[in-house]
């Protein structure tokens, strides 16, 4: 049997929804609520696997409740009822399973009810096994379930993935409205921004949710904010970081760890996205990541595989091209094994970035290294 919670706030209309579900054998009504607040209370003793619910209510709306009652019943699917076509639309942009217009009509309603026994599974069924999903922050925003790439999950709006970036960024810490408020929607009165915010909430648990993704978002503080938890959802920086920390000093026998991390790092993080709020991450995992970059090449040098050298500061330079060391780096590795031409040419690089894109000089460091270089090499 299928549970289902019913909210509206017309008496009649709840009552005429009870009796066409109540003639549908696979469904089992729960309760019934004309009060949107009483309902959000009663909801999780109530565990309801469909909530069919008004989206038109005063007071607190169909999209406000939709929002704190997924708080409570993560699991339970939402189908709006209402009469406007204008929040019919406004339901599919939600992800919600199904919309029905009033009034009301048996047909179409049996629709939505043979949507939720397709997605009901039989008592019989075990679960799928559910391989470990990783959230990739370096470069862009991307998941992967068992290694290979979560196609499954699309976010609707470019606000409803910055609102997700943002609270994994915090995760675990309380993020209150306001502050998402403040942050994305600062041209809206506060009522409208205070129903996108809802909006754009109720999203991003539907995405989650439908890519079976186990990231809960919590409210919190009386729903005066919210917070992100993981739970057995790894993120590849946290992972990456943990990992070099773990490694300690480079030597030949943790090497190849060293270099597999290097080469983990794929681009800053969130670098596809102007999040100025991540700058501050993004340095310090850049400066984390250019410091071992650099070791990991200094190592190979020092160890004649100079191949290898070569390769790890190609990358850094590629990576971060306004890191001056790491092309200084490249020329000498390059002098070592006579490679005049690509010492040039690595020398016209770093000087034509610096002049042309900054619209600065070369340091000394790089500049007299080169002119020290010339002169050896006339002498030669």
């Amino acid at each position: 049997m299928i549970r289902a919670l019913l909210i509206d706030d017309e008496r009649l209309a709840l009552l005429q929804l009870e009796k066409m579900l109540k003639e549908l054998t696979s469904i089992e009504i729960v309760a019934t609520y004309t009060e949107p607040a009483l309902a959000v209370q009663a909801a999780s003793d109530l565990n309801p696997d469909v909530i069919f619910l008004d989206i038109n209510m005063p007071e607190m709306n169909g999209l406000q409740t939709a929002e704190m009652i997924q708080d409570v019943c993560p699991a339970a699917d939402i189908v709006f009822v209402t009469g406007y076509d204008v929040y019919a639309l406004e339901a599919f942009e939600l992800n919600a399973l199904d919309y029905v217009l009033k009034p009301v009509h048996r047909n179409r309603l049996m629709k939505t009810v043979q949507r939720l026994e397709e997605r009901t599974p039989r008592a019989s069924e075990k679960p799928p096994q559910v391989a470990e999903v990783v959230v990739r922050c370096f470069q862009s925003l991307r998941f992967e379930r068992g290694g290979e790439p979560l196609q499954s999950l699309r976010w609707r709006t470019t606000k409803a993935q910055e609102v997700f970036a943002y609270l994994l960024h915090h995760r675990n810490r309380f993020v209150s409205k306001d502050t998402l408020i403040d942050m994305l929607w600062t041209d809206f009165d506060l009522k409208k921004a205070s129903t996108h915010l809802y909006t754009t909430i109720y999203q991003v648990r539907q995405c989650l949710k439908q890519a079976d993704i186990a990231i809960d978002i919590s409210n919190v503080s009386g729903g005066e904010g919210y917070t992100l938890n993981l739970q057995k959802v790894q993120i590849d920086t946290t992972q990456w970081e943990i990992g070099i920390r773990d490694l300690g000093p480079i030597h030949s026998g943790n090497c190849a760890e060293y270099q597999r991390l290097i080469e983990l790092y794929s681009g800053d993080y969130f670098a596809d996205y102007d999040y100025m709020w991540a700058e501050s991450e993004r340095q310090r995992l850049r400066t984390i990541w250019l410091h071992h970059a650099m070791q990991v090449a200094e190592f190979y040098t020092d160890n004649g595989k100079i191949a290898e050298a070569v390769t790890v500061y190609q990358r850094i330079v590629q990576l971060q091209p306004y890191f001056e060391e790491g092309h200084l780096g490249l020329m000498k590795v390059y002098d070592s094994i006579g490679e005049r031409a690509a010492v040039e040419e690595q020398f016209q690089i770093i000087q034509n970035l610096l002049e042309q894109e900054l619209g600065i000089g070369l340091p000394d460091s790089i500049e007299g290294w080169f002119e020290q270089w010339k002169l050896q090499n006339q002498r030669n």
